[in-house]
């Protein structure tokens, strides 16, 4: 089947997000990697605007916290469809 989507990436704008290779090019790779190494999330390689450490340690322990929070909820509705 022949995609009728169109590359979007180029040296010219390389933040295109769609990109094809070739077959030799894939299978030149170590493992035929098909990694789309050349996505980059600009939020993370700008170091210089990076959060506190402090504030980025009580925002993954709030995440952890409302995770767990979830889970028990799930279990109590369990419990409760055991019975």
């Amino acid at each position: 089947m022949i995609s009728k989507r169109k590359e979007t990436w180029s040296e010219s704008n390389p933040e295109g997000r769609w990109r094809k290779f070739g077959y030799q090019e894939i299978i030149s790779r170590d493992k035929t990697n098909l990694d789309i190494f050349w996505l980059k999330d600009k939020s993370l390689a700008d170091l210089d605007n990076l959060p506190d450490p402090d504030d980025l340690a009580l925002e993954i322990l709030e995440d952890v916290e409302a995770a767990l929070d979830g889970f028990r909820g799930i279990v109590g509705i369990l419990e409760i469809n055991k019975k």
